[in-house]
């Protein structure tokens, strides 16, 4: 295993890509549609399912932190992290089917199953997400070639995010026409079933080369000392948390705010756009294989939730993917905790004006997501580098390196932030007497309209202001910490 940074080649960026692609198969899922599915198709109330969130994730945060410093004292002829993506896939993946199976049980049964089966979903995410996420730390030390892995990631992040988006609901439509939830289950069985192939992707395509200076074994309890007095990780922990309240509450919503807020719309540009994609482009390749074309759409056309969540979820994942890409520039342009906050600032501005928008404000909807999404996409791209900046940093201070640790703590902040927003966005459904499958009243639809808008807005308000003026590792102190970082690691070797 190599010391010192070196130049990473472009596959092997693709291929640790590749890993968050696969996660996000899932993570998107649970996201954007976990609570649509308990609530509309596998029976729960709004409060049942909100407690379940809260008491799994929490379960699921403590577990992070084992995995993480189980990860760090992991020794293979793969590494410390890469094997987890080999061990863990294909549990993972049946994990996935079992939580998106709506068992003929009664009401009680059916609560103990969603426990039982989401925990367990949960665990196998965290044991095979958080070694890879933890790889980011250990590919490279070089922070200008981890914030181009990063980018990767994410990339991959957001094209599964993507995928997601433009294909769950139709694909669950689409098998659960007998059933709604046998629709559910077989859509988790195809993701489940491309997650495993890009796992083994990321796995083959990836090596791990920065290990610590310190030669002697480190004990659980001087890593967990090193970390509580890292006060530039703890900072970044509470921003997470908030910033995943940010996102959180508003994708827990987003179904139900197409369903029963803004309804069934016509949209004379969106129809135009819908003809264009059949006429020249789907009719003509159904047209190949002998299939009959599908008839244009008429002008007074009216899209249903579906399409309306399907649309606003992929413009926001396909958006996000290019504010991705854009990640080495925005980070060379104004340093990487700069560009996070000029990010934040539009993110925030763009989320808050939901607020002013009527059902039948279709375009604005559409187009306040374009911004959002561009803005706030690459923010937990360099988050996860600042991240990284935490563990060299505590290195630095302390000799001590303890990378899978830093970042399954950091994942732990993750799923803090899941659990109370994805409980605060269930909550705010039952208080404001929300019932499935029906009209909903004025309140539940002031509800849905805050939890898109002002409430995530406010959260991530304070998040800001805590990056912004009590954050301290800017770039200046980075590049020392990485020189002499570096020194130290040709003097350990020498």
């Amino acid at each position: 295993m190599e010391t010192v940074a070196q130049k990473l080649p472009l596959r092997e960026k693709i291929g640790y890509g590749f890993g968050d692609l696969a996660s996000c198969l899932f993570w998107s899922t649970i996201m954007s549609q976990l609570l649509f599915f308990y609530t509309d198709i596998f029976g729960l109330t709004g409060r049942a399912a909100g407690i379940m969130f809260f008491v799994s994730r929490i379960l699921d945060a403590l577990f992070d932190v084992v995995i993480g410093m189980t990860a760090d004292r992991t020794k293979s002829r793969w590494g410390k992290f890469r094997p987890y993506l080999l061990w863990g896939a294909i549990p993972l993946a049946v994990s996935a089917v079992l939580a998106f199976t709506t068992p003929e049980f009664g009401e009680a049964g059916k609560l103990i199953y969603a426990y039982i089966t989401f925990i367990l979903f949960m665990f196998l995410y965290s044991a095979i997400n958080i070694p890879y996420t933890a790889l980011l730390g250990v590919i490279s030390g070089d922070p200008v070639e981890r914030t181009s892995a990063s980018s990767f990631k994410f990339m991959g992040a957001y094209l599964g995010g993507f995928i997601v988006s433009a294909t769950v609901l139709p694909m669950a439509s689409y098998f659960g026409q007998e059933s709604a939830a046998k629709g559910w289950q077989m859509t988790m069985g195809i993701y489940g079933i491309a997650a495993v192939i890009f796992f083994m992707i990321t796995f083959l395509a990836t090596r791990e080369r920065i290990q610590p200076i310190a030669k002697e074994k480190t004990s659980v309890r001087n890593d967990l000392k090193d970390l509580s007095k890292n006060k530039p990780w703890i900072l970044l922990f509470i921003v997470t948390i908030l910033f995943i309240l940010f996102v959180c509450i508003r994708m827990s919503v987003t179904t139900h705010y197409f369903k029963y807020y803004v309804g069934e719309q016509g949209s004379p540009l969106l129809t135009q756009i819908t003809n264009f994609l059949l006429q020249y482009i789907i009719n003509p390749v159904y047209g190949l294989f002998g299939k009959e074309s599908i008839v244009l759409l008429d002008e007074t056309h009216k899209f249903g939730f579906e399409v309306l969540t399907s649309i606003f979820n992929t413009l926001g994942q396909g958006i996000s993917l290019v504010g991705v890409l854009l990640v080495p520039w925005f980070a060379g342009l104004a340093g990487r905790k700069s560009a996070v906050i000029s990010l934040f600032v539009v993110a925030l501005i763009c989320t808050g004006a939901f607020y002013f928008l009527q059902p039948d404000n279709l375009m604005l909807i559409f187009g306040l997501q374009l911004v959002g999404s561009i803005t706030g996409g690459p923010i937990s791209a360099l988050l996860w580098v600042l991240y990284a900046d935490t563990a060299d940093y505590s290195e630095w201070k302390t000799g001590r390196r303890a990378t899978g640790l830093v970042f399954s703590a950091s994942i732990m902040s993750n799923k803090i932030g899941w659990a109370i927003g994805s409980m605060i966005a269930a909550f705010i459904l039952d208080q404001t007497g929300f019932v499935a499958n029906v009209v909903q009243n004025i309140d539940v639809q002031n509800g849905l309209k805050s939890m898109m808008s002002i409430i995530p807005a406010a959260v991530g308000t304070v998040a800001l202001i805590i990056l912004a003026f009590f954050y301290k590792l800017d770039e200046p102190l980075m590049k020392t910490v990485k020189a002499e970082l570096d020194l130290k690691r040709k003097e350990s070797n020498g």
